[in-house]
């Protein structure tokens, strides 16, 4: 769980009953929620300066289209 997130494969969820399988889900929601909640609460800023290089990158990428290709 290097990442935060739980990583199961089939043969795991397999092996486990159905409580266990309920509380692989439950942890990965909290964690997916946790994470999430710090997104949210990032500053305006980060998010204008995330948004302006969306806008300034799709630009650069139709300036290419017309040009390059």
């Amino acid at each position: 769980m290097a990442n935060g997130f739980i990583v199961l494969d089939e043969k795991d969820w397999e092996g486990m009953d159905q409580e266990q399988r309920s509380w692989m889900v439950f942890k990965t929601l909290k964690s997916i929620d946790a994470r999430l909640s710090k997104l949210e609460k990032r500053p305006t800023a980060d998010k204008c300066f995330a948004f302006m290089g969306g806008a300034i990158g799709g630009f650069l990428t139709v300036l290419g289209m017309k040009w390059g290709g």
